[in-house]
């Protein structure tokens, strides 16, 4: 009875459908959209979800206490409820959840050191084969750039890559920092196309170990060095500063301690380019079933944290570029390419897994259409003067690079 006064107050657009344990149905928005029908299991599902939503829907979903029937998908059913929850009709009834996660949020995404790299391993330490499935060929685990919406995969991973490149403004020989390598795909580009000597850094052993592996197939290990280390305990200075989808993992009260890092390792006249993902309805808090199960100490920063401790940390935020539905057309083909290797991920792991990965592909994407998740591109100097005074060099550069096919089908292949 809770589950389904909470939904008739969320649900007023699309068409969906749960029949509960004892089989009764129970139909809820206006009958547009393609049909969702949800089954529930067993009798307590409806009031753990009511009880807990945000939490208890991955859970049931993972454990098959809840599924959702063929045609429509998981997806599906996070698109109705989320689609209603970011318009005018979800009032109040989801508010008080927010606030209790807002409230607690600093001691959920404490993140020194050492719990750093213990939350970092719990995503990234996955069996690699399973990245396998569904990134690009450069595992590029962060939004792509599509320039064009016929784009494949790789064609707008590549891009995305050059359109940082091209804020950087990299001189060959420059020595260039990228916090977060992953598996080191942005570091060898880097010093592929602009002649940079690139230090990469991971709290990922796994990502760390394919990294350094590549970067010997390519001939590039005296020009590319990954090292297994906290940016936080690094020495040098550098003539640029590269972080991509690392922001998300500092934690608000980390925030300070971030951007005053950039500014010590930044050199007298250097530029960084930050790479987030963001919420444009202000501050929030993290979803726990994305803290419990996939990024544990994570957060997605709004514009205004992020602004307001650039603006103490002596840096001067010089562009800012929000790219709207790029993550979102790459979570679909995540998705896309996961489904269709689904049974070689339960050979990996099990069917318990597969339904936790669905459930989180399936919601990032929906969160990205429906909830103002957006990505913020912030380039930072520590100069007024360093860079030119228009952006037109970016577009310059940015063509510069995409001017070399011979190079880009080279990219493409993973070579």
């Amino acid at each position: 009875m809770l589950f389904s006064m909470l939904l008739s107050r969320v649900v007023h657009r699309g068409s969906l459908t749960v029949i509960s344990a004892n089989g009764r149905r129970r139909d809820f928005g206006d009958g547009t959209g393609r049909p969702v029908t949800v089954r529930l299991h067993d009798k307590t599902v409806a009031h753990e979800l009511a009880l807990n939503p945000y939490m208890n829907l991955g859970e049931a979903y993972m454990d098959g206490r809840m599924t959702v029937d063929p045609p429509a998908t998981i997806y599906d059913l996070l698109d109705v409820l989320t689609g209603n929850l970011g318009t005018k009709f979800a009032g109040p009834a989801f508010e008080i959840y927010g606030a209790l996660r807002r409230a607690k949020r600093r001691i959920d995404q404490h993140n020194p050191i050492g719990k750093a790299q213990k939350n970092v391993a719990h995503h990234y330490d996955l069996d690699g084969g399973i990245y396998d499935l569904f990134l690009d060929r450069d595992k590029q685990y962060s939004c792509a750039y599509f320039q064009r919406p016929d784009m494949t995969l790789e064609e707008a991973q590549l891009a995305k890559k050059r359109h940082i490149a091209a804020k950087l403004r990299i001189e060959p020989g420059m020595r260039v920092l990228d916090i977060g390598c992953g598996w080191g795909g942005m570091a060898l580009t880097l010093a592929e196309e602009t002649g940079a000597e690139v230090v990469g850094v991971t709290l990922s052993k796994e990502q760390h170990k394919v990294a350094t592996r590549r970067a010997e197939e390519r001939g590039l290990s005296n020009q590319v060095e990954f090292r297994l280390q906290d940016y936080r305990t690094i020495k040098e200075n550098f003539d640029r500063v590269v972080s991509v989808g690392m922001f998300e993992h500092v934690g608000v009260g980390h925030f300070r301690e971030y951007f005053d890092g950039v500014m010590k390792l930044l050199s007298h006249d250097g530029v960084a380019l930050i790479h987030t993902i963001g919420r444009l309805d202000g501050p929030g808090s993290t979803n726990p079933w994305i803290a419990k199960y996939i990024f544990p100490g994570g957060y997605i920063p709004a514009l205004s944290e992020m602004s307001g401790t650039v603006e103490r940390s002596g840096l001067f935020m010089t562009d800012i570029e929000i790219l709207r539905l790029h993550y979102a057309e790459t979570l679909r083909e995540w998705r896309r390419r996961f489904m269709e290797k689904r049974e070689t991920a339960v050979r990996i792991y099990d069917e318990r897994f597969c339904r936790m990965w669905e459930f989180y592909l399936a919601g990032s994407e929906t969160s990205f259409r429906n909830e103002g998740m957006v990505v913020f591109q912030m380039q930072l100097a520590k100069q007024i003067a360093t860079l030119p005074l228009t952006r037109d060099y970016m577009v310059e550069d940015e063509r510069h690079l995409n001017a070399e096919p011979q190079k880009q089908q080279r990219l493409l292949a993973g070579d």
